[in-house]
């Protein structure tokens, strides 16, 4: 027990351990520090995650998981029509990459790094996000919005047609002016090329 507060757990030492890597960066932050900044010893750190990188791992997760509900939540609003629910999509999850940035660069510089290293992390997250993509065109084929042969890889070929706008190699281009136009410009070409004919 920490003194002055309830129980450990692993949202606390997330927090704390977003903390330590927005403090030292992820190649010096430590176990230990984390634990310093709890107040507890490390070993305590390492019964809810057995190792650095699973720990790595599940503030990686965490941080990567911001972006999903409200994607989640476009994905399944069947009251909007899937060429515009796809536009709404694609918008969403700029508007929540560029929040991040915005809000939080040294964290998001972070995880840029953590990203790379825990590979299972972002390709769970892409394949997450591919199927976000894949119910709305499936549903554009249902209702006859859509042409597609197979919605999953129409899915995947609307993620990586995208990539300029969700990947943080590319962030740097986020904040420049026109960055919303030109996306907008992306979705009006894709959903036209998506559209039966």
């Amino acid at each position: 027990m920490r003194p002055g507060s309830g129980p450990l757990d692993a949202e606390t030492i997330l927090t704390a351990t977003e903390d330590v890597l927005r403090r030292h960066g992820p190649a010096k932050a430590t176990v230990l520090d984390v634990a310093r900044v709890l107040g507890v010893s490390h070993a305590s750190v390492y019964r809810h995650f057995p190792s650095k990188a699973a720990l790595r791992e599940a503030v990686t997760r965490r941080w990567l998981g911001l972006a999903r509900e409200p994607l989640a939540t476009v994905a399944a609003d069947t009251r909007q029509a899937p060429p515009e629910r796809l536009r709404t999509w694609l918008t969403t999850l700029f508007a929540a990459k560029r929040k991040l940035l915005s809000e939080d660069p040294e964290l998001f510089a972070t995880y840029r790094v953590l990203a790379a290293e825990h590979s299972d992390a972002a390709a769970d997250h892409v394949a997450d996000l591919i199927e976000q993509l894949r119910v709305i065109i499936a549903d554009g084929v249902a209702s006859g919005d859509f042409t597609s042969p197979d919605p999953t890889a129409t899915a995947r070929t609307v993620f990586d047609a995208t990539t300029a706008y969700h990947h943080p190699a590319h962030a740097p281009e986020w904040q420049t002016p026109g960055a919303e136009a030109a996306l907008e410009s992306v979705c009006a070409l894709l959903i036209n090329g998506l559209r039966s004919r």
